[in-house]
C-alpha cells in the first residue's frame, strides 16, 4: 500500500502565498505521475496542477502563472508553491499518485486526505 502526506495550507489573504507539499510511502517502484486537485464547495474536484516522472507539467488555466508544481529531489515528493492567491482559489486541495507496485506492472491511483486553503478578500 501507499500514504500519502500532506502538509501546508491554511488562512491567507488575498494576494498572498501558501505552500503544499506531499509526500508518498510505502511499496513503490516507480512512480507516473503526482498532481494536485481542488475542490471547492459545490464544485466538482479540478486539476490544478501535475508533474510527471520525467518532469513534464500541466496547469489549470486559472492558476497558471500563479502556481508551480515540482518534485523533490530524490524522495517521493511533490510541491505546489501558491502566489497571487484569490479568493476563487478557497478550496480542499488533494494530493494524487499514479504509481506501481514492483510486481504488477499497471499504475494505481491514491489521494491524499485533503488540505483546506481559504483565501480571504
Amino acid at each position: 500500500q501507499v500514504q500519502l502526506v500532506e502538509s501546508g495550507g491554511g488562512l491567507v489573504q488575498a494576494g498572498g502565498s501558501l505552500g503544499l507539499s506531499c509526500a508518498a510511502s510505502g511499496s513503490i517502484f516507480s512512480i507516473n505521475d503526482m498532481g494536485w486537485y481542488r475542490q471547492a464547495p459545490g464544485k466538482q474536484r479540478e486539476l490544478v496542477a501535475n508533474i510527471t516522472s520525467g518532469g513534464s507539467t500541466n496547469y489549470a488555466d486559472s492558476v497558471k502563472g500563479r502556481f508551480t508544481i515540482s518534485k523533490g529531489v530524490g524522495a517521493n515528493t511533490v510541491y505546489l508553491q501558491m502566489n497571487s492567491l484569490k479568493p476563487e482559489d478557497t478550496a480542499v486541495y488533494y494530493c494524487n499518485v499514479h504509481w506501481r507496485t514492483f510486481t504488477d506492472p499497471r499504475y494505481l491511483e491514491v489521494w491524499g486526505q485533503g488540505t483546506l486553503v481559504t483565501v480571504s478578500s
